[in-house]
Order: structure tokens, then C-alpha cells, then sequence
């Protein structure tokens, strides 16, 4: 039985108030703080910087789950694990050296991952797994929060999952599998279903008046998958 993670993403909370966004949601049920950082020149966006994640760490011993949408990106790594972040992931496109972003990661203290959108293809993962902490898939093109989840998504994700147990099996450790983009209580069993087990949601969340129900509603769904 895979553990599942349920990350709600900053993105779509209230910015006026956002230490309270976080103790509201992790009193909810949630395991995890995603933090999206856009830099309006890898995506068309803006969004925080290290100064917010400094900010929020003090509301919460939840793992803060930094996803940086930003290009380049190895001067921001020692500034977001300083900040405290427990997660940093980004995108291969965002990254000259590949592997060597990944050390840095590592050295900074932080577990590292790999983010692919829609159109990225898994094969970046092919010499790095021994660095890899989480493969990110994106079921949106990233930039905006709200976006509806791309059906083709799913056999990405099966596709990671096949790599990712594969490795596993042959060299241990755990590398997560976490979906980001449109997840929703409608979609989230299947997105489970393909072999995800962690569950970035937005607008599911953050946009609803009662985040216990919504998480709970998205437990009752994830325990239908075996």
C-alpha cells in the first residue's frame, strides 16, 4: 500500500493572510505545504520569493514543498533551503546542469526533485535517479492556478511510476510521485489509480469554505484505491 500526500498549494490561498492559510489547512488534514515560485520568465507569472516561505515556516512543522517554476535556478536553492524549504524541485528546462542542480539541492539539506510539464519528456530522468527524491508531474501547463487537469497526464504518470519502481526495486530507497494541476475530489482516485501518491490542489482546496471536508472527501476517494 502506497502512503498518500495531500499538498495543498499556496497559490490559491488567501496571500492577505497566508500563516493563517497554513495552520487552517494543516489542521484540516493536509501532510504537506506546496509553495509555487514563478519568476515571470520561465512561466508568465509572479509570484514569492524566499523571504514568504521564511515567513510561513514558523506556522507549521509540515513539510514545505518548494516547486520553483523559475529560470535559472541554482542561486535561489541555497536561498529557499535557508528560508525552509524541506522539498525543492524544478524544471530541467530551467537548469544548464541537470545533475549538478541536484547535488546542490542535496548539499543545501533539502530533498530534491525533477518537474515535468505536459510536453516534457521523462527521459531527463534516465541518469539521475540516484538523486531524486520526487518526480513532479504536471497535469497543467504551469503559470497560472485553476487550470483543468489534461487527461493525457495519466499515462505520464504510469509511465514515471514504471521508472520509479523499477529503480526502487534494483537500488531501494523511496522516490514520491506527486501530480500537480487540476486535481480535484472528481479526479483524484484516478490520478491515484495511474500510480501518483502525492496531490497537489489548489483551487480544490483553497477555493472551497470548508478544507476538512474537501481533504476528508479527498481521503474517502484515495481509499478506494488499492
Amino acid at each position: 500500500m502506497r502512503d498518500f500526500r495531500i499538498a495543498p498549494s499556496l497559490l490559491s490561498a488567501d496571500f492577505a493572510c497566508l500563516g493563517q492559510e497554513v495552520r487552517d489547512v494543516i489542521a484540516a488534514g493536509a501532510d504537506i505545504i506546496h509553495f509555487d515560485v514563478m519568476d515571470n520568465h520561465y512561466v508568465p507569472n509572479l509570484t514569492v520569493g524566499p523571504l514568504v516561505c521564511e515567513a510561513i515556516r514558523p506556522h507549521t512543522q509540515a513539510p514545505i514543498d518548494v516547486h520553483l517554476m523559475v529560470k535559472p535556478v541554482d542561486s535561489l536553492v541555497p536561498m529557499f533551503a535557508k528560508a525552509g524549504a524541506d522539498i525543492i524541485t524544478f524544471h530541467p528546462e530551467g537548469s544548464e546542469h541537470i545533475d549538478r542542480t541536484l547535488g546542490l539541492i542535496k548539499e543545501c539539506g533539502c530533498k530534491a526533485g525533477l518537474v515535468f510539464n505536459p510536453a516534457t519528456p521523462l527521459s531527463y530522468l534516465d541518469h539521475v535517479m540516484d538523486k531524486i527524491d520526487m518526480v513532479l508531474i504536471m497535469s497543467v501547463n504551469p503559470g497560472f492556478g485553476g487550470q483543468s487537469f489534461i487527461p493525457h497526464a495519466l499515462e505520464k504518470v504510469r509511465a514515471a511510476r514504471q521508472r520509479i519502481d523499477e529503480y526502487t526495486a534494483k537500488h531501494g530507497g523511496e522516490i514520491w510521485l506527486e501530480v500537480d494541476g487540476g486535481v480535484k475530489v472528481d479526479n483524484i482516485a484516478a490520478v491515484a489509480a495511474a500510480g501518483a501518491d502525492t496531490f497537489v490542489a489548489g483551487s480544490a482546496i483553497y477555493g472551497q469554505p470548508d478544507y476538512q471536508a474537501v481533504i476528508a472527501a479527498m481521503r474517502a476517494e484515495l481509499a478506494k484505491v488499492a
